[in-house]
């Protein structure tokens, strides 16, 4: 079995690199996010439509709201 490396700490350029990529990929990974909840809350059940119904009438008045309510 060998001895664990030791890891040097980035520096300089390498560091800023690192933090600006960092810094990227969690702006990315709140837009999605954002966009994903927008799209759920949008999302809304599906309105069952009432049944369209057929009303035949001889020459007089029909009140819709009367026989629909």
């Amino acid at each position: 079995m060998s001895a664990p490396r030791s890891v040097k700490r980035p520096k300089g350029l390498r560091r800023l690199e690192r933090w600006i990529v960092g810094v990227g990929m969690g702006v990315i990974a709140f837009t999605l996010e954002k966009i994903v909840l927008r799209s759920v809350k949008k999302k809304e059940p599906d309105v069952i439509a009432p049944k369209p119904t057929t009303l035949t009438s001889k020459g007089g008045e029909v009140d819709l709201d009367d026989l629909m309510g």
